[in-house]
């Protein structure tokens, strides 16, 4: 009994021994397993990593080497500052370079030189506002020629080679303005218009003459050119309130951005508070003496979105090339189009907060 007992324990031994060889082996396959596994999921991993930085560097198309120029006169103005604003934000966004070039007065010669100076630099394309269609259309030309992307923002030269134009529908512009000016003297009254010898200038005046055209009582006195410098404005203003009895003015209409505010002090030293006052753009000096009650309002325009989405439309251009030399103005398949409306509103004390509030939220980011 005692051999048939050591004979079974040493088989009971023997058996739990194969049983522990046998577990070890799984657990060394399935550690072997795991680690593969892991191995595996790594190689995956860092796989997709590089084929994603490959995708992402094989789709950018942009480099810091990109630059994309803005040409215009008055450079300083408000109204451009915010251009310029809408100009580095595309810039931004693409991580590409821009600049804004041109003289700080109204000059269009200035202009011209500033920019044959643009297309010297061999710039992906060039926005300009045109301030002498005549003078600029052969350096617009040039530049087409020369494989260099044109389009005109705010002020046209529609006699050019530039591809097409963005900005407000300045006869729209008028007519708006025009249709307040008439409601708020009734159809009947004498005005003074302070202006410059622009394109877009010329439209906004043809507005306004369009709907007087509609109301005999509107008399136009005299349309006169500031030649870029707003005290012309207040001068002349001065000069007319000298005026009474028939020849009494009771309107004056800017219709470029910088006359306003000193027509209003012309207004101010002489205590003149019953003649209308009607703006062009909304710069905070303009928006603010709407709410003073000092203009009667403005029409305002879009500088930011003109040169933010002007940016765009040549990046896309740039590097997407179209034939610069084919005229697409007959083309009813054109990549381009002949013009982008960016939009006019009217502005007064009923809305003023909403712009005042727009121009503060954007001056805080």
């Amino acid at each position: 009994m005692r051999a048939i007992s050591e004979v079974q324990s040493r088989f009971n031994r023997r058996k739990v021994l194969r049983e522990w060889v046998i577990f070890a082996a799984s657990c060394k396959r399935l550690s072997d397993r795991e680690a593969n596994m892991k191995a595996f999921v790594k190689a995956a991993l860092l796989t997709c990593i590089a084929v994603s930085m490959s995708f992402l560097v094989g789709c950018s198309r942009h480099d810091n080497s990109e630059r994309y120029i803005l040409v215009t006169v008055n450079s300083k103005l408000p109204y451009w500052q915010a251009a310029r604003a809408g100009l580095e934000k595309a810039a931004a966004q693409y991580g590409v370079k821009s600049d804004v070039r041109g003289p700080d007065t109204y000059d269009p010669d200035a202009e011209v030189q500033e920019f044959r100076g643009a297309v010297a630099l061999k710039p992906a394309g060039i926005l300009v506002s045109v301030a002498d269609a005549t003078k600029m259309k052969p350096a617009i030309d040039e530049a087409m020629s020369a494989g260099i992307p044109v389009i005109t923002i705010d002020s046209d030269a529609p006699d050019s080679k530039r591809l097409y134009f963005i900005g407000t529908n300045n006869l729209q512009a008028g007519q708006m303005g025009g249709q307040r000016v008439v409601d708020k003297l009734h159809g009947k009254g004498n005005v003074v218009f302070y202006t410059m010898p622009q394109p877009n200038l010329e439209q906004r005046l043809k507005g306004y003459r369009d709907v007087f055209a509609d109301h005999p009582g509107m008399k136009i006195v005299e349309v006169f050119n500031i030649k870029g410098d707003s005290g012309n404005a207040f001068d002349r203003t001065t000069h007319y309130l000298g005026n009474k009895g028939a020849e009494k003015i009771d309107a004056f209409i800017c219709l470029e951005a910088s006359a306003g505010k000193d027509v209003v002090e012309a207004l101010k030293r002489q205590n003149a508070t019953d003649r209308l006052v009607m703006a062009m753009d909304v710069d905070e000096a303009t928006l603010d003496l709407i709410k003073s009650g000092n203009i009667d309002a403005t029409i305002a325009q879009k500088p930011y979105t003109m040169a933010y989405y002007g940016l765009k439309c040549l990046d896309d251009l740039h590097h997407y090339p179209i034939d610069l030399k084919k005229d697409y103005s007959w083309d009813s398949f054109s990549p381009v189009p002949a013009f982008v409306d960016t939009g006019v509103s009217l502005v007064d004390k009923v809305n003023v907060d909403v712009y005042l509030k727009a121009r503060s939220d954007a001056q805080a980011k």
